[in-house]
């Protein structure tokens, strides 16, 4: 396994050559620590949110209003997860991507050991995330002292309207099929 700073690093999971503030459909999947059931739960088959299950579908909702390049598509809160839609959009077209990325560039003496790398200084989807679950936690532990995500996300770029389509039917459909799904269950 590969080191940074002595330390092991665990593998990117995400698309070499990809930049994850370019324009385009993200699928999203944020767990829980351990998967512990804080948002909620069912009641028979009606789905009951948790006040930390509003909160997050709350904050959720505000992304456009912090990032206004942002808009969003399906969503949905689960016991123990979310997953939901972002939609990038700078305005970019393709002829223009070399222009965003030269603006996006930065001296190298910003944005630490990452330089122009760091999330916090360019409008992608770690940025987003990253302003996302910090504020959950934040509120969320005014309720709830342990609540904690998982320190990383899933993320899919979708690449076609057949995909988006079959996406937010997932995500649509995803409380009905809850007993089936990878998280059911109590913490792992």
């Amino acid at each position: 396994m590969e080191k940074f700073q002595n330390k092991y690093r665990i593998p990117t999971n995400r698309l070499a050559g990809w930049d994850y503030g370019w324009d385009g459909a993200y699928f999203i999947t944020i767990c829980t620590h351990t998967r512990e059931h804080y948002f909620g739960g069912f009641e028979n088959t009606l789905w009951v949110p948790s006040d930390l299950g509003q909160l997050a579908e709350k904050y959720w909702n505000e992304i456009p209003q912090k990032f206004p390049f942002v808009s969003l598509g399906a969503f949905v809160v689960m016991p123990n997860h979310v997953h939901g839609i972002l939609i990038i959009d700078h305005g970019v077209i393709p002829a223009d991507i070399e222009l965003l990325l030269e603006s996006n560039s930065v001296n190298s003496n910003k944005g630490g050991f990452a330089g122009n790398k760091n999330p916090m200084l360019n409008d992608n989807i770690s940025r987003i995330i990253r302003w996302y679950k910090g504020r959950c936690s934040y509120e969320m532990r005014k309720f709830h002292a342990d609540f904690a995500w998982q320190t990383r996300f899933y993320d899919h770029i979708i690449r076609n309207d057949e995909s988006y389509e079959k996406i937010t039917n997932y995500i649509i459909n995803n409380p009905n099929k809850w007993v089936e799904d990878r998280f059911y269950g109590t913490s792992i």
